[in-house]
């Protein structure tokens, strides 16, 4: 059966959803002084519905990844949509390596992948927005691997079952 890309359609709504709630939700003050963004918790299901959309999409997964961006420019605020795409673009990149050269099954990809992508997305991303701090980038980061394990251990369960 044909694909229906749904995955593709969920990543560029996720994109624009996250987007959205980073420019809209406030950062929570850190002991320290430095800020955090509760809306980084949720970050790690937009990376595994993107490796899903590229399981389903392949490298098409890019221009989704940049109509995302896109309509979060037009509805968010520009600086994150910004920091957001390009993000998602060196984090794209790490991912792309993973799928394309490690041979690992699916599960095993969502966690190497993202274990390798999030830390830099996120480095990236608040760097651009102008709030980088490393407790930031390590809460960011756990938010997003979060996603990642849940989702690996599913995928995992099912690679298990008889074909």
């Amino acid at each position: 059966m044909k694909s229906t890309m749904i995955y593709a359609i969920l990543y560029v709504l996720s994109v624009v959803l996250v987007n959205l709630a980073f420019s809209f939700v406030p950062l929570l003050q850190l002991p320290g002084g430095e800020f955090w963004s509760p809306v980084s918790l949720i970050v790690g299901f937009t990376f595994v519905v993107r490796d899903y959309a590229q399981r389903e999409i392949g490298h098409w997964v890019l221009p989704a990844m940049l109509l995302g961006g896109l309509v979060s420019g037009i509805m968010a605020d520009a600086t994150v949509a910004i920091a957001s795409v390009c993000a998602f673009m060196v984090g794209e990149f790490l991912d792309w390596a993973v799928y394309t050269f490690s041979g690992k099954p699916f599960s095993q990809r969502i966690l190497l992948s993202s274990t390798l992508s999030t830390p830099v997305d996120s480095t990236v991303f608040l760097a651009m927005v102008g709030i980088f701090s490393v407790p930031g980038v390590l809460f960011m980061t756990a938010g997003k691997m979060v996603g990642a394990v849940i989702v690996y251990f599913l995928a995992r369960r099912r690679e298990a079952l008889p074909a």
